[in-house]
Formats: structure tokens, C-alpha cells, sequence
């Protein structure tokens, strides 16, 4: 049976037939690749399964004739266990190798790239004021930049990447804070499940085939970001370099077919092997935290996000963006006062802002899609708190202005009523100079859903208790041995004494007092209750 093109096709060269068709039936003419039917035979003779399907980067190949009914499942190698077990939310690590890959691709082109001396594209940002830096860069990447004056460099023409593979890459992230050794061990994740983390199951309007080509090219664009740490040191944890590496390796990827009665062979499957990058060992090292030599930085993923953005990526971008970059901004804490300026250029870029305020007509469509933007995050949950100061009712936006709007019919034309006879209605344009006062507006915070805020505040509580506990303890390692002898004798207490009040032995007082040994965290405050140290 013979395969075709689907209009997915990207004519990225993987199957050309040099490498990839033993019988040469891909053809080429003006970049656009197809397959002639008369020498198509899906490798039969050749390979067991058809190579231009499982080389294909999107996995654009179908079968000539489209099967019809259900395909009969087939044996699987098993998965790692399913994230979201509550269907709600799962721990992911949130370090800032992966917050700032969630921008790369996300923003992409907006963020400020620049090409360093071995002509190679790079996004770097400063660690602890200059002192270390992460830089990220992608691979095999095409690109063309201009010179605006003698040391800038406008990078144009950025590689197309897909806002829908932040959620992939999200997806990795959980996968690696759930095993012990993200940079030794491997997980193991397929279509089904990865169909149920976005939402696509609900898709009746896509063919199997067409979920399967977006996963799998979904699915690898995480993997082309690379990274290079330089990290200064940090409290106890040493400096270090990482050379540059990938953020996520696929080691493999598995097609799995089914077989038609008329011998057809159809995609029906992808399993794949994903590895996280050594940075991992630094960042989400569980026994290395412990230790005081690594971090584990963990936050929350409420799988709402990665519905949402699969809902809104085409028509509300901005909010998409925004959206990603709260799930990480937010986990440093509640209340971020965060400027309008800051969100539009997550949302939109530096470019747009700059521009817009140099024309008046840019101008006005980004406050209108900024608007647009910021309701629907309210709608689906993130609802901002406008800084009363900075951010007053006459330039805030109409849907918001609006939200004291009664629900009772006459309630309501009595609120009308009293807008209408006030000197400024809710009505009227805004204000001569909003631009200006927006630059300089402010959102307090963003009040989070019910189940994306419980477990924030969880995770505060439980930083909270952490960082209590270390203090506690570092208070208490303080006292030594010839503390606890001078308490002992202020108190006119003997060894036996002292011991029998804390229901411990004598010789277990006098190693203590001599130093030979090291009092544990419950045994510390219980001296520190019964002689008063470190009151």
C-alpha cells in the first residue's frame, strides 16, 4: 500500500530519498516534496516499517486510503506513571534553566537575542548582579540579523517554534521533579498520555494522524534549546560551570503501526524516551539539597494551564504568554507589583512597546489588546488587582469598570442612572494621556484560582516551615559544651541532676560538656528550655 503527503508538510529534507526511500518514490519539485503511488510500496521488502513516517520530523505521511472504524490497540511498552494523579495539579521543577526556556519559546523572536564571535545565537541573562550567567541558545538554528548601529545586532528571522511546545516542555518538567535522578534516570511518556495532559482527546475535530504529527514535532522543539551555566556561589552552595548541554533529550521515539485488512500500515502511536539535562543536578538534586551542595526547586502545575493555552494560543497570544510567565512569577509570592510595561513586553515584546509609543495608531490597538488580553486571564481565573494609586478607575479597562454592575434588572438602571449624572461616566474614552499613565500603572497581584491559590499557599507554608527550621537549628548549633557546663553550674545543677531532669544518663551529660559529642535538633531545644540557652 502506498503513503502521501499531508498539507502539514514542512519540506524539511528528513526523507529525502537518498537516505530514507529505498524505492526513491519522494519527489521534489519547487521545495515541495511528494510521493508518487506508483513506486510506493511502504518499504516493503526493505524495512519492516515505512522510514519516511518514522524519520518525518511531524510524522507527515498517511496512508493513500484513510482507514476507516477503530485501529486495534497493540502492545506498549509501559510509561512512567501518569502526572496530574488528581487531575488538577502535579509538582514540576520551576528552576530559572526552565522558567527562562518557557520564554525562548513562548516569546522567541521578542526576547533580546544577540550572536556572539563564533556566530552563534544567544540569550543570556545575569545571575546575582552580574556576577554568573545562563545562557541558552538552539540547535541547528537558521537565522539573519542586521546591524542597526556599531555594537547592536537586530536578530530577523527567527526559527518558527510552536507557543503549544511550552507545554511539552512544562510536561518534561513534572515528569523530572517526580524521580529521584532526573540526570541519570529516564522517563518514558506516549501520545495517549500526552493527548490527556493538552486536552486533545476532546479534539473530535482532528484525525489521529494530525494529533499524532503535532505531538511529535511538538515534542522535540523543547529539546533543541541548549544551555550554558555559569553559577556564582550562594549561601553554602559552591560555585560551578556547566558546559552546554541540552535541556531535554529524546533518546528515542517509537512508532507504533497498525495493519489494516486491505494491508495498509497506519501510525496509531508514539512513545517516547526523554532524558533531562545535566543541569538537573544542580537545580533538582533532592540528596544534594539536603547536603547544602545543590537546590531542588519545585513549584505547582495546575494542568489547567496547559488546557488553557492549547484553547487560546491562536486568537489570545499575549495571554498565553502571560499566562506561562505568571505560572513562575507567582511562585515567588503573592503580591508582585507588577508594572503594565513589564506585562506587555512579556506579552508582546520590546519592539511593539517601543513603537507603539512613538505612533499614535500602534498605540491605541496595544492598549485595546492588552485589555482584551488581561480579560480573558480574569475569565479564566487570574484575576488582576488594579494598584488603586497608579492604576485608577478612569484608565482601567471597561470590563473591569463594569464588574460592580448589578445583576438585578432595576438595581441596575439605578446604577446607570447615578453613573449618568456624575461628570465622569464609565462610559467616557479615556483620559488625554492614558499611554503615559499606563507606563507607569500597576497591578498588585493577580488573584490565582481556587485550587492554583490552595496549593501556592501550601507551598509557601512549607518554605515557610523550612526556612523557620534552619534558623532554629542554626540558632541552637551555636550552643557548644562550655555553655552548657557554665548553665549547669549557674544553676547549681550536677551532671546527675541535669541528666535525670532530661531523662537522659550522666556520661551522656559529660560527653556533651567535653564536646565529644554533637547535640541533635530535639535535644538541643530541650536544653535550651531547661537552662535557658539562646533565650
Amino acid at each position: 500500500m502506498t503513503h502521501k503527503m499531508t498539507e502539514n508538510c514542512i519540506s524539511c529534507g528528513t526523507c529525502v530519498p537518498q537516505i530514507h526511500c529505498p524505492t526513491g518514490a519522494i519527489t521534489i519539485e519547487d521545495e515541495k516534496y511528494s510521493i508518487n503511488p506508483e513506486l510506493c510500496n511502504s518499504c516493503e521488502g526493505y524495512y519492516e516499517e515505512p522510514q519516511c513516517v518514522i524519520h518525518c520530523s511531524i510524522s507527515s505521511p498517511v496512508p493513500t486510503k484513510a482507514k476507516k472504524g477503530r485501529y486495534k490497540a497493540e502492545t506498549r511498552i509501559p510509561t512512567s506513571s501518569n502526572l496530574f494523579p488528581n487531575g488538577k495539579h502535579s509538582p514540576f521543577a520551576s528552576s530559572i534553566a526552565v522558567w527562562e526556556a518557557c520564554n525562548i519559546l513562548t516569546q522567541r523572536e521578542s526576547l533580546p537575542w544577540t550572536v556572539n564571535a563564533e556566530g552563534k545565537l544567544i540569550y543570556q541573562r545575569s545571575i546575582k548582579q552580574g556576577q554568573g550567567s545562563i545562557s541558552f541558545s538552539i540547535k541547528d538554528v537558521e537565522y539573519s540579523s542586521q546591524i542597526i548601529n556599531d555594537d547592536v545586532i537586530k536578530v530577523t528571522d527567527m526559527p518558527a517554534m510552536d507557543i503549544r511546545a511550552a507545554c511539552l516542555h512544562l510536561i518534561y518538567a513534572a515528569h523530572a521533579a517526580v524521580i529521584d535522578k532526573p540526570w541519570e534516570q529516564e522517563f518514558v511518556i506516549d501520545d495517549q498520555q500526552i493527548e490527556r495532559y493538552l486536552g486533545l482527546e476532546k479534539r473530535k475535530d482532528l484525525s489521529k494522524a494530525t494529533k499524532l504529527s503535532l505531538i511529535k514535532n511538538l515534542a522535540q522543539q523543547p529539546c533543541n534549546i541548549t544551555t550554558t551555566i555559569d553559577w556564582p556561589q550562594q549561601g553554602r552552595i559552591n560555585a560551578f560551570s556547566l558546559p552546554e548541554d541540552q535541556l531535554w533529550h529524546i533518546l528515542d521515539i517509537q512508532h507504533h503501526f497498525s495493519e489494516d485488512s486491505t494491508g495498509s500500515k497506519h501510525l496509531v502511536g508514539l512513545t517516547f524516551r526523554v532524558k533531562a539535562g545535566l543541569w538537573t543536578k544542580y537545580f533538582l538534586n533532592r540528596e544534594g539539597c539536603k547536603q547544602g551542595k545543590a537546590f531542588y526547586q519545585y513549584g505547582i502545575l495546575p494542568q489547567s494551564i496547559l488546557t488553557t493555552v492549547m484553547s487560546i494560543w491562536q486568537q489570545h497570544e499575549g495571554t498565553a504568554r502571560m499566562l506561562l510567565w505568571l505560572l513562575f512569577k507567582t511562585k515567588m509570592g503573592r503580591e508582585q507589583r507588577l508594572t503594565v510595561p513589564t506585562l506587555m513586553r512579556v506579552a508582546y515584546g520590546e519592539q511593539k512597546v517601543i513603537r507603539a509609543s512613538s505612533s499614535r495608531d500602534d498605540r491605541k490597538r496595544l492598549i485595546r489588546t492588552f485589555e482584551s488580553d488581561l480579560e480573558v486571564l480574569n475569565h479564566y481565573g487570574l484575576k488582576p488587582e488594579f494598584d488603586p494609586v497608579t492604576y485608577p478607575q478612569e484608565i482601567q479597562p471597561m470590563w473591569a469598570k463594569l464588574a460592580a454592575l448589578p445583576d438585578d434588572g432595576e438595581e441596575a438602571l439605578d446604577f446607570w442612572i447615578d453613573d449618568g449624572s456624575k461628570n465622569t461616566r464609565l462610559t467616557d474614552n479615556g483620559p488625554r494621556g492614558k499611554w503615559n499613565m499606563l507606563l507607569n500603572a500597576r497591578i498588585l497581584w493577580f488573584k490565582l484560582p481556587e485550587e492554583w491559590d490552595k496549593h501556592l499557599a501550601d507551598f509557601e507554608k512549607q518554605k515557610l516551615r523550612y526556612s523557620n527550621k534552619r534558623k532554629r537549628t542554626k540558632k541552637l548549633a551555636a550552643i557548644c559544651g562550655e555553655q552548657i557546663m557554665t548553665a549547669r553550674k549557674n544553676q547549681q545543677l550536677s551532671q546527675r541532676q541535669l541528666a535525670t531532669m532530661l531523662g537522659k544518663s550522666q556520661s551522656w551529660i559529660r560527653d556533651i560538656e567535653s564536646g565529644r559529642f554533637q547535640l541533635k535538633g530535639e535535644d538541643q531545644m530541650l536544653l535550651q528550655n531547661v537552662l535557658g540557652l539562646g533565650g
